[in-house]
């Protein structure tokens, strides 16, 4: 059979071996190949034999031993003659090609490898051992690639056929493929990311970056070497601990990956922000090796979250901390000074006086362009360290740190408020504003910084009850008058309903007859335990909240109706006027010209009789909404009276432009034509 079939075992032994019963027996091994060619296995078969059997009963034992392996191989055995036709086949034949072993002797090899092989087939029947791939068409049309080895067979020296093995490879090709399919992906990812990749040897300690990676850094795929260092030179110094940090603690197994965000220098000089995500692989000890892994540039996320940052912490007019920002700096002075007894920190409120009458004058983008060049002073006039901030509106807050002159909060109010006050240019249009400032000393007593931000708010009200443009320090005793003044705003919003406030009356004597032609209404509040307060203890915190436009509106009708009593009572006289007094906030009220028109109804008073008393202050803070209201009224027939000229801006044209009846001249403007 081995001349046959061209396979002969590797080796064989026979030797004696004693049995119990003291009798010999011969024993017989054959070790063969499992497939011509392949990978051998120890195939040994242990034959006894008593010592009288013949050799050729040996013989035939390998024989059948042989053929039983060689039909059960896995891989397909087959021999052929020069012309192709297969002179035996086992089993493998069928499993593999569909075709049974008798319908497979009746074919030749050309009749199932598949045409564009037969010619290289044909090229490598040499007579040495020859390896090489092919495809098999299989009975029911699949093509089935297999690994032939395969060799000529000769009879004396001349050939007479062949003999050969096929082994099934579709699982590895498959494989194959998949990997190159998975190669392929891979190259076309690295070459279509925005990602650069890299892969660390740590045993050689060297690194593949890609193409792309180097690109990040503004360097070409040459430009760079496989050290390491090319990576951790280039690392921000400030990032490099939080980065070897979270490195060191993968590589030793304590986090499942590496993710960290830190920052690269780039060949043009500036820093570039990378997100690194990394695993490592690990031997069976769990030692790692090697870690691979990504850069993703993120430099275009951070700057929008660091402006998103800055836009939360900072003015969006001004470009100055906002509110957020200076009550955590205010807060870590105030943490500071329980660490440090000697330091000293301040606050200075400021509120600009009459930027209302700007902002409504000249327009919001006038305002808007006021603020922005009261910013730019502030921080001309502050220290290094210090923190100018805008709270809102036209207020502005100073915060002054570590300074060792006790008065230097005092000195920089007034550097403030001399720098404040230089004229501003909004678009050809000079513009003076002054501001009020209160200032409130950093203490042990404070334990939050809007205890200090309020007593600085407190000293700022007070520096503007002193008469604007002026600063004040606070001293507890403001809290009194605060407190008291907190009483008022509540109290006063009940007078009106429990009917405390009353009229009273300043007669207006003609000085050519003697005899009073009118009189003024002054409303005065009947405290039930403050007594009578007169009208500028309340008026302005009136005019703060509101409330001054429904005590107006009960001053008019209750002064409409002792008018008409008078009136009434002097009917053979000329009769007189009674003369109300208009605040800023009723002249933007849509509602007083309807006021008035009730007021005049109900009490059936004559429109003549009325003058509604308006300040030259008021008229230019609501110039625009005053022109047509007043042309309105002054359409009713009622009277208009000027107060306070001369105290303001003056100007002739107010007395065209409003046709006011009856001017009161300031008695400082009187003193002054007197000097001159």
């Amino acid at each position: 059979m081995a001349r046959k079939t061209g396979m002969a075992p590797i080796g064989s032994t026979t030797k004696k071996m004693a049995e119990r019963d003291s009798r010999l027996k011969l024993s017989h091994s054959l070790i063969i190949w499992s497939a011509a060619g392949c990978s051998p296995s120890a195939l040994c078969t242990i034959v006894c034999f008593p010592a009288r059997c013949a050799a050729h009963t040996i013989l035939k034992v390998e024989e059948a031993t042989y053929r039983e392996l060689v039909e059960n191989a896995s891989d397909v055995i087959y021999a052929h003659d020069l012309e192709g036709r297969f002179t035996w086949v086992n089993r493998a034949c069928e499993r593999i090609t569909g075709y049974t072993r008798d319908e497979t002797l009746r074919l030749r090899i050309w009749d199932l490898v598949a045409p564009e092989y037969r010619a290289a087939m044909e090229k490598n029947l040499s007579g040495e051992m020859q390896t090489f791939e092919v495809e098999v068409v299989a009975k029911d049309g699949r093509r089935v690639p297999l690994e032939l080895k395969s060799r000529l067979v000769y009879r004396g020296q001349m050939p007479i056929g062949v003999q050969g093995i096929a082994r099934d490879v579709s699982e590895r090709k498959r494989a194959a493929e998949a990997m190159r399919e998975s190669e392929e992906r891979y190259a076309l990812a690295a070459l279509g990311s925005n990602d650069g990749l890299w892969d660390w040897d740590l045993r050689a300690n060297r690194i593949f970056f890609s193409a792309r990676w180097k690109e990040q850094l503004g360097a070409k795929d040459s430009e760079l070497t496989d050290d390491p260092d090319e990576w951790f030179d280039r690392v921000h110094p400030d990032d490099r601990e939080h980065l070897f940090g979270d490195l060191s603690l993968h590589l030793e197994g304590r986090t499942p990956h590496l993710e960290v965000e830190h920052r690269v220098r780039h060949l043009d000089g500036n820093w570039r922000w990378m997100l690194v995500r990394a695993a490592a692989v690990r031997d069976a000890d769990g030692r790692a090796y090697r870690l691979a892994g990504s850069q993703t540039d993120i430099t275009a996320r951070k700057l929008a979250e660091e402006k998103l940052l800055h836009d939360a912490l900072h003015d969006g007019l001004t470009g100055l901390p906002n509110r957020s920002l200076f009550m955590d700096r205010l807060g870590q002075a105030l943490a500071f000074q329980q660490r440090r007894a000697d330091y000293r920190f301040a606050v200075l409120f400021l509120d600009l006086d009459r930027f209302k009458t700007v902002n409504e004058s000249l327009g919001h983008t006038a305002g808007d362009v006021l603020l922005v060049q009261v910013a730019r002073r502030l921080r001309a006039i502050a220290r290094p360290g210090d923190t100018v901030a805008r709270l809102g509106g036209d207020e502005f807050a100073l915060l002054l740190g570590d300074f060792m002159d006790p008065d230097e909060p005092v000195h920089t109010a007034g550097r403030a408020q001399e720098a404040l006050a230089a004229p501003y240019d909004l678009d050809g249009t000079e513009v003076f504003v002054t501001a009020s400032i209160g200032v409130a000393v950093g203490s042990r007593g404070y334990s939050q910084p809007e205890e200090l931000l309020r007593d600085a708010d407190t000293a700022m009200y007070h520096a503007k009850d002193l008469g604007r443009a002026r600063h004040a320090v606070f001293d507890p005793a403001m809290h009194a008058h605060a407190r008291a003044r907190l009483q008022l705003d509540t109290d006063l919003r009940r007078a009106i309903e429990r009917d405390e406030l009353r009229l009273h009356y300043q007669p207006v004597v003609s000085l050519r007859s003697g005899q009073i032609v009118g009189c003024e209404a002054l409303i005065v509040w009947e405290h039930p335990t403050r007594g009578t307060i007169p009208p500028g203890d309340f008026i302005p915190t009136a005019e703060e909240t509101g409330l001054i436009v429904p005590i107006g509106r009960w001053a008019l009708s209750q002064a409409c109706k002792d008018a008409k009593a008078w009136n009434d009572a002097l009917s053979r006289g000329p009769g007189v006027y009674v003369a109300v007094n208009l605040s800023a906030k009723q002249l933007v009220a849509s509602e007083l010209l309807e006021d008035v028109r009730g007021a005049l109804a109900a009490s059936g008073l004559e429109a003549r009789r009325l003058k509604l008393e308006v300040t030259e202050s008021v008229i230019m803070e609501q110039a625009g909404p005053a022109a047509l209201l007043l042309t309105q009224l002054k359409a009713l027939s009622v009277g208009l009276l000027l107060d306070d000229f001369g105290t303001g801006y003056s100007s002739l044209s107010y007395l065209h432009n409003f046709r006011f009846d009856t001017l009161k001249i300031d008695r400082s403007f009187v003193a002054r034509l007197e000097q001159s």
